[in-house]
């Protein structure tokens, strides 16, 4: 019995641990799906007005490189918001609870 209140007691920091990186991450995701969303409709408009009045474009961009071009900028914002997002809060929360340290 005392075995597992010794291990219930040492895993509560590991259990608070997992629960902040869960919502860290899910904080990542969700800011990464808002600059995706905002991505492909500040890529979408230009690319397809784009298509339709250049000539060059309208010659050589057909639906699957205005579907590369549109998703590239979405699947880019979304890795780069998150991963920013994700550390951002991480480093928050680090600096929360260290100790303080003046020199």
């Amino acid at each position: 019995m005392a075995k597992n209140v010794a291990q219930s007691a040492s895993l509560a920091p590991l259990d608070q641990k997992l629960a902040m990186a869960k919502r860290c991450s899910h904080e990542g995701v969700v800011a990464g799906a808002k600059a995706a969303v905002v991505a492909t409709i500040a890529t979408a408009i230009p690319t397809l007005a784009s298509v339709r009045m250049v000539p060059w474009a309208r010659a050589n961009l057909n639906h699957t490189a205005q579907a590369l071009i549109i998703s590239t900028a979405a699947g880019a914002a979304y890795f780069i918001v998150a991963d920013k997002t994700v550390l951002a809060t991480a480093r928050k929360n680090s600096f929360k609870h260290a100790p303080n340290m003046e020199a």
